[in-house]
């Protein structure tokens, strides 16, 4: 059975994971504030949707309404309390977008802070702080900062314990 290698035969493949989830800290979280500006416009009292290329030019605000049996406060509630929110507006739904886009990233954001986790073979606990950052609005902003302070200081933990090892074998 072969073994698994340890952080410190692993440290270019953890910096790459430290890029990554950098990276995808930063797009997460702004397609979350993206997505949270849209649910303000959507259940707020203005009652609208994003539209792009519909009768309301390249970009527009289109209201939504209650569907066929629906109470009028049920457009105040995300998930409409079982009610369909109908959207009247043509086009491209840029509002939808963002939902199905930041869902998409966000899977891709848990795979980043899934392999920096395993690399770096961090406590479980830190993968479910990680994990927070992309649900909670401004949260992996300050979470990829703490985070990646951390990695970086185990890289380089790493890579003086790799330099006694190599000058211990010269």
């Amino acid at each position: 059975m072969e073994r698994v290698p340890r952080p410190i035969q692993q440290i270019p493949k953890i910096r790459s994971a430290m890029t990554f989830y950098r990276i995808m800290s930063w797009v997460t979280g702004t397609f979350l504030l993206l997505l949270v500006i849209e649910m303000v416009l959507k259940y707020s009292p203005s009652h609208v949707e994003l539209f792009a290329g519909g009768s309301a030019g390249p970009l527009g605000l289109a209201p939504v309404v209650p569907g066929p049996g629906c109470q009028w406060f049920s457009l105040f509630v995300p998930g409409g309390m079982g009610c369909e929110i109908q959207s009247l507006g043509d086009g491209f739904n840029v509002s939808l977008a963002i939902l199905i886009v930041h869902g998409w990233i966000y899977v891709v954001y848990l795979l980043a802070c899934f392999r920096l986790w395993m690399l770096l073979r961090w406590p479980f606990t830190r993968l479910l702080a990680m994990a927070l950052g992309g649900v909670v609005p401004f949260l992996s902003f300050f979470v990829e900062r703490r985070m990646h302070r951390v990695a970086g200081t185990d890289v380089a933990r790493l890579e003086t314990e790799a330099a006694a090892l190599s000058a211990k074998e010269a």
